[in-house]
C-alpha cells in the first residue's frame, strides 16, 4: 500500500480524502504557467481596447461592430476568468470549493456558446452584406443587432444552465477527493452540446462563408475588369462596394481563425480522445482559448479605425470633451 505523505496532499489534514498536488518538473511549471498567464493578460488587455474603442466612438456603432463589440466581451471573459481558472484547475489543486467549480463549470458552457453563437451572427451580417448589398441598411440595423446580441446572451446562459444542472443543484457530486474541479456530462448531454455548439453552427458558418467568399470574388473580379454590374447566382444579388469587401475578407479571416482553434476540441471529443489523454484535451481547450488573444490581433491588422480607436485611448484623449464625435474611420 501506497504511503502519502502529508506534505503531498492539498489538503494535508483531511489525508485519507484529500487529492495529491499535481507534480511536474520546476521548470515546466513555470515556464507553463508564465506562458498561459502572459496569453490571458494579453487577452484582457486588447479586448478592453477592442470594447472601449466601439462603447467610446459613435463612429463605430454599427451592426457588424456591434457583433465584434459582444464577441470582444465574450474574449474578455475568456481572458479574466477561464483561463486562469483553467490552468489552476489543471496545474494546481483547487481551494476555491464545490460552488465555485460549479459556476467556473458553468461560466465556460455559457462563454463558449456565446462566442459561437456571435460567429454565426457574423457570418449571416456578411453574408447579407456581400450578396443583398441594397438592403443590407434596412434588413440589419442597430437595433435588431443588439436585440439579436441580447437573444445571443440568453440562449447561452438558458442552454448552458441545462447542461450542467446536475453539478449546479449538487456541486461536488462527481469529484473523487478534496481539491479537484471536475465536471461530468451524461451521454445524452454531451451529444446535443455536440449538435447545437459545435455542429449546426460549425456547418452554418462555413456554408454561408463559402457562398460569401464565392460572390466577393465574382464581384472582385468584375471590379478589376472595370466592370460596374455583374449577375450573380443569387437572385436580386447587387453589387457590393470595396468597403464591404474589404470587411467581408477581414471578417473571413477571424471567422477561419476561429474554426481553426474552436474545431480540434471538439474533433477530440468526437473522436473519444478525451477519455484516454487529459494533456491533449488540455491543450485542445486552451487552443480554443487563444483564439480570444487573437481576435483583437487580427482587428489591428486589419482595421485601420481600431489602430486610431487604440492610439486615442492610450494617449487618454478619450477623456477630453467630445472625444465620442472624434474621426477614426
Amino acid at each position: 500500500m501506497e504511503v502519502v505523505n502529508a506534505a503531498e496532499l492539498c489538503f494535508p489534514q483531511l489525508l485519507n480524502t484529500s487529492c495529491k498536488k499535481p507534480t511536474s518538473p520546476w521548470p515546466e511549471a513555470v515556464l507553463l504557467q508564465t506562458l498561459l498567464s502572459t496569453i490571458s493578460l494579453l487577452t484582457v488587455a486588447l479586448n478592453l481596447l477592442v470594447i472601449i474603442s466601439v462603447s467610446h466612438f459613435r463612429q463605430l456603432h454599427t451592426p457588424t461592430n456591434i457583433l465584434l463589440l459582444s464577441l470582444a466581451v465574450s474574449d474578455f471573459l475568456v481572458g479574466l476568468l477561464l483561463m486562469p481558472l483553467e490552468l489552476l484547475s489543471k496545474t494546481s489543486c483547487w481551494f476555491f470549493g464545490d460552488f465555485m467549480c460549479s459556476l467556473y463549470n458553468y461560466l465556460s458552457y455559457m462563454i463558449t456558446s456565446a462566442s459561437v453563437v456571435v460567429m454565426v451572427l457574423i457570418s449571416i451580417d456578411r453574408y447579407v452584406a456581400i450578396c443583398d448589398p441594397l438592403r443590407y441598411t434596412t434588413r440589419i440595423t442597430v437595433n435588431r443587432i443588439k436585440l439579436c446580441v441580447c437573444l445571443c446572451w440568453l440562449y447561452a446562459v438558458s442552454s448552458s444552465s441545462l447542461f450542467v444542472k446536475d453539478d449546479l443543484t449538487q456541486p461536488g457530486r462527481y469529484k473523487s477527493c478534496y481539491g479537484e474541479c471536475v465536471i461530468v456530462i451524461d451521454h445524452i448531454e454531451g451529444t446535443v452540446d455536440l449538435v447545437l455548439n459545435f455542429i449546426i453552427p460549425v456547418t452554418v458558418i462555413i456554408v454561408l462563408n463559402m457562398r460569401v467568399f464565392a460572390v466577393a470574388a465574382s464581384q472582385a473580379r468584375a471590379m478589376r475588369s472595370h466592370i460596374t454590374a455583374v449577375t450573380l447566382p443569387l437572385s436580386g444579388a447587387q453589387t457590393a462596394n470595396k468597403s464591404e469587401l474589404k470587411a467581408a475578407r477581414t471578417l473571413g479571416v477571424l471567422v477561419v481563425v476561429f474554426l481553426m482553434c474552436f474545431c480540434p476540441y471538439y474533433c477530440a471529443i468526437l473522436i473519444g480522445d478525451y477519455l484516454t489523454n487529459s494533456s491533449f484535451v488540455f491543450f485542445m481547450l486552451f487552443l480554443f482559448y487563444f483564439n480570444s488573444c487573437l481576435n483583437p490581433v487580427i482587428y489591428a491588422l486589419f482595421y485601420s479605425w481600431f489602430r486610431k480607436a487604440v492610439k486615442l485611448i492610450v494617449t487618454l484623449q478619450i477623456l477630453q470633451p467630445g472625444s465620442r464625435e472624434a474621426n477614426v474611420l
